[in-house]
Parts: structure tokens; C-alpha cells; sequence
């Protein structure tokens, strides 16, 4: 079966999480377990241009954009021009709500470019799963995946489910999400294309997130979907 990893890093990344891994060990690993195509995205854009010129074909470049930083929000039509097919947000990790006004820049710039949003979700007080509804309600012709679908906890986890039936415009992408019956539940309640296979390589390896969709009870029809079909489709 054929793989596109949804979300990925390179790089270390110090600090609490102490994990870390080069290009080449990112390209290996996906020779390893099969994965024809990995979203990546990097804090600095042209790191993540030079992987795409690296290994054409393998990396689906996000534009890494911080609202508060303006001209990261001014270069993402360069990096489109690029061929960079998607928008990363992290409200987390640069202090930001997911549904500040400030956001709306970037999202009517995705519109304008016809770019999937890509936004961290599962911690409060700037990422939690209510939030993301609110952005989507507002931008309801952008589409949004929801990275990690909640993350860690189970309030958040049904939140995101929620907050997806809702909203149509919300895709879901499961790395680091705990349980595998929320992956079948998403695919069967919120729909068939709408639920993504990732990584967020390198904190999570690639064995123990395909554990997870493997073992949620979806049918092969369902693992052909959420391992490859939606995100090709999502992607472009």
C-alpha cells in the first residue's frame, strides 16, 4: 500500500522533546516504511525548498507562516510559486489563539492561492479544537486540516470530531492522537475523505502511528483512503 505522510519536521528540536532528524534520515525512513510522499514543513521555508530540489518528487512543501511576523505572511505567494502546495500554522508554538483576527490574513490569502491550511491543534489556551471551529466558520471556503485531531486528550479528541461534523471545511490528521476507534469514527461519522495519515516525524515513528490506523477497524477501503487517497486529493 502506498503512503503519503501528512505532516513531518526535520531538524532538532531541542528542549523538552530532545528528538531530531536530518533530511536524509527522513528520506530513509521513508524508504523504510514505504511512504511515497511526506509534507514537510520547517520553520525556515528555503530548508524546505532545498529537501524538495533534494529529492523531487518526495517532499510536499508547507509554507511555515507566522502571523505575528509579517513577512512571513508577504512570502508565502514566493513559496507557492515554488510549488509549495499547502499553509503550516502553529499557534502553540508562536503564542497566538487559532481564532484571532490576525489569522484572517492568512486565510484569505490561502483562499486567494487555493492552499489547504495546515494548524496544530490539542493545547491550550492557542490551539484547542473550539478555536479551530470558530477560524473554519469564518473561512468556510478554505480548507483546514486539523494536525493531531486533538491531540492527547480525549475532551479535545471529541472536540475535534465535533468541530468537524460541523464544519465541512475541517479535514483531520491523526499523529499523535492515542486511539485508534477515533480514527474509524472520524472516517465513518465525519467522512471517508476527510481523515489523514501523518507522522509528525520526528516525534512520533512511522510503526506506531500505522499501528494505529491499522487496528481502528476501518476495511481496506478505509486504509487505502487514510494512507494515501485523501491527502493526494487534499494536496493536490
Amino acid at each position: 500500500m502506498k503512503i503519503i505522510d501528512a505532516h513531518a519536521h526535520i531538524g532538532y528540536i531541542g528542549g523538552w522533546a530532545d528528538v531530531g532528524i536530518t533530511a536524509d534520515g527522513l528520506i530513509a525512513q521513508m524508504d523504510e516504511y514505504n511512504i511515497e510522499k511526506t509534507v514537510l514543513c520547517c520553520e525556515d521555508n528555503d530548508i524546505t525548498f532545498d529537501v524538495m530540489n533534494k529529492y523531487p518528487g518526495r517532499i510536499i512543501g508547507a509554507v511555515y507562516v507566522n502571523p505575528l511576523v509579517k513577512k512571513t505572511v508577504d512570502f508565502m505567494e514566493e513559496y507557492v510559486n515554488k510549488g509549495f502546495k499547502a499553509v503550516k500554522l502553529n499557534p502553540l508554538r508562536h503564542a497566538y489563539c487559532a481564532d484571532a483576527e490576525i489569522v484572517d490574513e492568512v486565510m484569505y490569502k490561502a483562499q486567494k492561492l487555493g492552499l489547504p491550511v495546515c494548524i496544530h491543534s490539542g493545547h491550550p489556551p492557542y490551539s484547542l479544537p473550539w478555536q479551530i471551529g470558530v477560524l473554519a466558520e469564518r473561512h468556510p471556503d478554505v480548507k483546514i486540516m486539523m494536525i493531531h485531531m486533538g491531540h492527547g486528550h480525549g475532551v479535545y479528541i471529541d472536540a475535534a470530531l465535533k468541530m468537524a461534523r460541523k464544519y465541512s471545511n475541517i479535514y483531520l490528521e491523526m499523529s499523535g492522537m492515542p486511539m485508534p476507534s477515533k480514527i474509524r469514527e472520524a472516517y465513518e461519522t465525519v467522512g471517508h475523505d476527510r481523515i489523514m495519515f501523518g507522522t509528525d516525524t520526528p516525534f512520533h515513528h512511522p510503526t506506531v502511528e500505522m499501528q494505529k490506523v491499522m487496528v481502528s477497524g476501518v476495511d481496506e477501503q478505509g486504509l487505502q483512503a487514510i494512507f494515501y487517497d485523501n491527502a493526494l486529493k487534499f494536496f493536490k
